[in-house]
């Protein structure tokens, strides 16, 4: 399955460290925000990609925690040489 840059930028995120954490009103999301794992908030994130990567299963929340990479997500990024 192919991703996009866009979806690839946030699973390297994820996969060096990082979280989603959302806002909730009742069951509407109202926030939602990707972290890097130095505690940046990354500006390129919106609720369309979010349920793209959640649809994919690339990430997954359990027992009400950030949202994390799943082993799912680490097989669709790509390596690249920069990364830690």
């Amino acid at each position: 399955m192919d991703i996009s840059r866009a979806e690839q930028r946030i699973l390297h995120h994820l996969a060096q460290g990082g979280r989603i954490e959302i806002t909730r009103d009742d069951k509407t999301i109202i926030e939602i925000r990707c972290f890097t794992r130095d505690g940046w908030v990354y500006p390129g994130f919106d609720l369309e990609l979010f349920r793209k990567l959640k649809r994919k299963k690339a990430i997954s929340s359990s027992a009400g925690r950030p949202y994390r990479i799943t082993e799912r997500g680490l097989r669709l990024v790509r390596s690249e040489l920069n990364n830690r």
